[in-house]
């Protein structure tokens, strides 16, 4: 089933900005492995990870960056156990390897704003319904507050 994508092209599944995320998941996942000619630490793995985070959130515009900056600096002392690292290119945050949540800023998809994600190994379970993403266009004290709770409660 071809459909027609951005700018015309047709397209068999994935649309552009999807194929550009899986992509960019490649490269990351070359990036971890390290390659066969260098051998890194797993603290130099890891500081490069998070500088990786910080990079891609300063490439961001406008409301997207200002919003990344902030929930990076939350989430990173709400629980400081999580790893910063991108995933799909977007700025996330692992344990053990899993990725417990992500942002994923509003230009990433062409959306109308940015989500604040949460993987299923976050421990966010509340009866049989819970959301598992949140749509962000500000962040007060009473949401930081909030989002600092989520991301506790996530990581357990």
């Amino acid at each position: 089933m071809a459909d027609a994508g951005a700018g015309g092209k047709s397209y068999d599944g994935f649309t552009e900005d999807e194929r550009a995320a899986m992509k960019e998941r490649a490269k990351e996942l070359k990036g971890e492995s390290g390659g066969k000619r260098v051998t890194r630490s797993a603290q130099v793995k890891a500081a490069e990870a998070a500088a990786a985070v910080v990079e891609k959130i300063g490439e961001m515009e406008g409301s997207d960056r200002v919003l990344s900056e902030r929930l990076h600096e939350l989430i990173t002392t709400a629980a400081p156990e999580l790893a910063p690292k991108l995933w799909y290119g977007m700025p996330a945050y692992a344990r053990d390897g899993k990725i417990v949540c992500f942002v994923q800023c509003a230009a990433k998809f062409k959306a109308r704003y940015l989500t604040l994600g949460f993987n299923d190994v976050a421990t966010l379970d509340e009866g049989t319904m819970w959301p598992t993403a949140f749509a962000i266009t500000e962040l007060t004290p009473a949401q930081e507050e909030q989002i600092a709770m989520l991301v506790k409660k996530a990581v357990g």
